[in-house]
């Protein structure tokens, strides 16, 4: 029997694949669990309909992100924490006083697709944090982190 799998199915397929499975384990289980739809004509149809408008609108978001990224390269940040006598940071810097700066600049980034390369950042110094735009778009900001 033909299926169109409605979401990831490990050791089967990923999600709007066409698979061939046993009757039994199509009908008593993967569909009734809303894993997969029966692939009739008009399923296969619909499925390519949704596919080549899912791949229309992900180049539209793949494009505004490396828009995006190529004003972002070559930004500078700087990150103001207060410090000892030493050149150490009471506290850390995080993604949170990156995305703040970042939205300083006029662009509105969530913490959440900043990574930082260091674990914790504890000194005075020069960093570089990655940020994913898209799965395919990434870009590398450096930002230093002075005394205040």
């Amino acid at each position: 029997m033909e299926i169109i799998l409605l979401q990831d199915v490990s050791n089967l397929g990923n999600k709007d694949e066409i698979v061939k499975v046993k009757n039994g384990y199509a009908r008593n289980y993967l569909i009734p669990n809303g894993m997969a739809i029966t692939a009739t004509e008009s399923s296969k149809k619909i499925l390519a309909e949704n596919t080549k408008q899912r791949a229309h609108k992900e180049a539209k978001i793949k494009a505004d992100a490396e828009l995006v990224a190529k004003k972002m390269e070559g930004l500078k940040l700087t990150i103001g924490a207060k410090t000892s006598s030493t050149g150490k940071i009471f506290g850390s810097v995080n993604t949170i006083q990156i995305a703040e700066a970042l939205s300083e600049k006029g662009f509105d980034i969530d913490r959440k697709v900043i990574s930082l390369k260091e674990e914790q950042i504890k000194e005075v110094g020069t960093y570089t944090a990655e940020i994913k735009l898209h799965r395919e778009v990434k870009v590398a900001i450096e930002f230093e982190v002075i005394s205040e």
